[in-house]
This record gives C-alpha cells, structure tokens and sequence, in this order.
C-alpha cells in the first residue's frame, strides 16, 4: 500500500511492505531504474549506497536498532528515492520513518502549516531524526560499558561476562555498519552529491557532523570495552592465581601429615607404638608440624 503525504507541490510517498504492484507503479510513473526496482524487492539487506541519476537519486542507508528483547543490536534498512518534488521511503524502514511519517499524517489531518519546502529538506529532516535517534542506542550502550565499569571487581563473574560479550557484538555491528557509510555522508558536504535545492551545504555538513560523532562515540566505547575486557581477564586469572595458591598451600601442609597417619596406619612395627600416649604423640607432632610450615610461609610471605 502507497500512502501519500501532500505538502505543497511536495509528496512524500511511504510504502511499508512493498508488493509487485506497488514496485510497477513506481517503475512505471516514476521510471526509475530496473536495478532499484530489484533492490527494493530484495529480502535481504543491501549494501549501503547512493545511486545518482538525472532526475533523482536511490539511496540505502543502514541504521542499527534493537531486539525484542533490547539486547542485541539488528540493522534496519532504510531505501529513499530522492527526487525534485517527491521524497519515497520504502521497505520495512526504521520504526524512525514510519514514526516521522505518521506525525506529518496527524498534522496534514490538523491543517496545520509545514516548515518542509522542498525535498532536500525532507530529505534532512529524516536522517537527522535517524541520527538523533542513533546517537540515543549508542549513549545505552555507553551506559552499559559505564555499568561494566562498576561490576568489574564484582566477584559473581558470569553476568559481567555476558555483558561484556553483548556489547562487543553490538560493537562489532556497529563498526561494520557505519564505515562504509561514512565516505557516503562525505559525499554530501563535499558537493558531489548537488541535490535539487540551493545553499544545503550547511544542512548536509550536519548530518556529516552527527556521523563523525556517532563513529568517533562507537570509536570510543569499543577502546573502553576492550580494555575493561582485558582488566576483566587480568582480575579473574589472579583469582584464579590466588585460589590455585591457597589449594597449593593447603595440600603441602596436608602432605607430611598424610604421611605420617598413613605411616602409623600400616599393619608393621613402629616406634612407640606400645606407648600409652603415642596417640597424643602423633598428634603434637602433626601440630607441631602445622605451626612449623606456617610460619614459613609466612617468613616466606606465601600465605
């Protein structure tokens, strides 16, 4: 289903889940290129990109998002066709553009006035909402690594392992995600990409701006995490390090007194085993053993 939102001589055409119908139309009033077209059939997601045209331009935009269950991080494609007097957004875009063309429905509804007059604001005013709310998934994830940062010397280990895992996918997706995308934004504010409006410079060097941003913040927190990471292994290997010590300690001062009760057990003739108090006399020398090896491995400073 097509839905139009009419501002001025400007359309703004939304097609959520795009049938063969819907893409015929497209091709055939609009003539759009048999590629695009095919692009916006495919299930899966495409490669980030900007078609440039005559008389528009396609583009594919990745945009990350979570999970049902607000842990993972999914992508979200977002497929714009940019023209003089029409901006299409199509596919199953970020819940972004589907929220922003429903506010511009509810205020067509009202009667009220829009600030939109050409497409190449239109055009800015979706990606600086997608931006906007990028930077909000990744100040959470700042905020997860911050909580890192504080459960790092906690001694259940299990959660902070999951958490650290979590976010460092996240992170990976991330990385990938916006790399490619970044000489995209480039070619906006460098001019190659013209659009049909003047003076957009500015417009097209802010949303240059909130990429860098959002890149230099993914930067960032993939440097913290990795080092909280390896201070997070450092801490669990002396953990490990000191209860292998203890159980070492333990064992060799369990290890002449298992001898000697072995010794005494045997079926053989022992010295002062006759002896009334030779029960006592095993026992104070285990003792005295005991006391002994402690105190060296306190001289020793082991214990």
């Amino acid at each position: 289903m097509i839905e139009t939102l009419k501002i001025g001589t400007l359309r703004w055409h939304h097609i959520l889940n795009p049938t063969d119908d819907n893409l015929e139309f497209l091709k055939n009033n609009f003539h759009f290129h048999p590629l695009d077209i095919e692009d916006c059939r495919a299930d899966f997601n495409q490669r980030p990109k900007i078609d440039v045209y005559d008389d528009y331009y396609f583009i594919i935009l990745h945009f990350p998002n979570f999970d049902r269950q607000n842990k993972l991080l999914k992508v979200k494609e977002v497929k714009i066709f940019w023209g003089e007097d029409y901006v299409i957004t199509i596919g199953k875009s970020h819940w972004v553009v589907a929220e922003m063309f429903k506010e511009g429905k509810d205020q067509e509804t009202r009667g009220e006035e829009f600030e939109v007059g050409t497409s190449d604001q239109l055009l800015y005013y979706i990606l600086e909402r997608l931006m906007k709310a990028t930077q909000k998934v990744i100040k959470r994830i700042g905020d997860d690594v911050e909580a890192i940062n504080k459960l790092l010397f906690n001694i259940r280990a299990e959660k902070t392992i999951e958490m650290i895992s979590v976010i460092r996918k996240n992170m990976i997706l991330l990385n990938t995600m916006f790399k490619p995308q970044l000489p995209l934004f480039g070619r906006f504010e460098s001019g190659q990409i013209e659009g049909f409006a003047d003076n957009m410079e500015d417009y097209w060097g802010n949303i240059l701006d909130y990429y860098k941003q959002m890149w230099d913040m993914t930067e960032d927190y993939a440097e913290l995490i990795e080092g909280l990471s390896q201070t997070f292994d450092s801490l669990q290997a002396n953990r490990t390090n000191e209860i292998i010590k203890i159980l070492t300690l333990i064992s060799s001062i369990l290890l002449p007194l298992t001898f000697l009760t072995g010794l005494y057990g045997m079926n053989v003739n022992l010295p002062l085993q006759d002896d009334p108090r030779s029960f006592w006399i095993v026992i104070l020398a285990m003792m005295t053993i005991v006391i002994f090896m402690y105190l060296l491995f306190k001289r020793k400073k082991w214990m």
